[in-house]
């Protein structure tokens, strides 16, 4: 892994230990896929990104590598955690990150968070009540707030396509990035409104 070198981070590899039917198993975004992310200009330097379920750490070192903005992952297994925490004191945007061993469900968002991003980590019921956590953010202190959905399941575009708070407001495209054509090889972006 190229971008695990230069970055001076380890996050390959899929990790099946503790998911079950409701936490997913560990697997990283690919580092195409977050190019992507960081060249649509939607994060930037003054950003808070919160990663759900942020395994390694990945998402969160390269996101604060490219585009300067502060990344707060949080984590529940604590194997897993131990690695991102061990990745945290080599990576070079080591002091641009903090990581939070915490349940999605519980973890209370804090107001400066403005960003958020999701890769399946958990079931559309712990979904659910993360994003009761994040309305209470933003109806605490309202700003411009995207969520950020990589490979989207159709049970997450029916729930998400449901929810007034939120509004879909465009997609970042990346079937281009793999062969087959797959339709969930994309970016959703909504916003709390």
């Amino acid at each position: 892994m190229q971008w695990d070198r230069l970055l001076k981070i380890r996050t390959s590899g899929r990790d099946d230990s503790g998911s079950d039917q409701y936490r997913y198993p560990y697997e990283p975004t690919p580092y195409n896929v977050l190019e992507r992310l960081a060249n649509s200009e939607l994060i930037g330097k003054s950003n808070v990104l919160l990663d759900y379920g942020c395994g390694k750490g990945r998402v969160d070192f390269y996101m604060s590598y490219q585009t300067r903005c502060r990344s707060i992952g949080i984590e529940y297994n604590d194997r897993i955690f131990a690695a991102v925490m061990e990745n945290q004191q080599m990576a070079v945007s080591g002091r641009k990150t903090e990581f939070y061993q915490t349940n999605a469900e519980t973890y209370p968002v804090p107001t400066e968070v403005d960003r958020c991003f999701f890769f399946n980590p958990f079931s559309v019921e712990i979904l659910e009540k993360a994003l009761a956590r994040i309305l209470d953010s933003y109806y605490e202190e309202p700003r411009e707030m995207l969520l950020f959905f990589y490979y989207p399941s159709d049970e997450y575009v029916a729930y998400l396509m449901s929810r007034d708070e939120l509004m879909f407001s465009d997609e970042i495209d990346c079937r281009d990035l793999f062969e087959g054509d797959n339709p969930r090889e994309r970016i959703l972006i909504f916003e709390v409104v």
